[in-house]
């Protein structure tokens, strides 16, 4: 049987979102026998809400680089920087990253 796209109502928010093919074919590799109920964003609350809000990029922050907004899965500290994904890539692949230092 062929699978098809399936359009879903998350039970925590009420939204509808796409069950894709792709997930269908992860969920029967893996054994799981029951659709979604949640969509993706209620998942990935859920799982930051059970790990105690340890993971999820659950702080907002505006990149030090581009001053765009993002999410951080961790405590920004003050005074040091903190980059969104893309700045922080171009500036590791270049080595503009500035080293660690450690406060004594």
């Amino acid at each position: 049987m062929a699978l098809k796209e399936k359009t879903l109502t998350c039970s925590d928010c009420g939204r509808e979102f796409i069950f894709t093919t792709g997930e269908q074919e992860f969920y029967q590799s893996r054994g799981l026998l029951n659709e979604p109920k949640r969509c993706p964003d209620c998942r990935v609350a859920r799982r930051s809400e059970r790990r105690g809000g340890r993971y999820g990029g659950s702080y907002s922050v505006v990149c030090a680089s581009c001053g765009a907004e993002t999410t951080v899965p961790f405590e920004p500290t003050e005074g040091r920087p903190v980059y969104c994904k893309d700045c922080y890539i171009r500036m590791k692949e270049s080595g503009e990253l500035p080293s660690k230092t450690i406060d004594t």
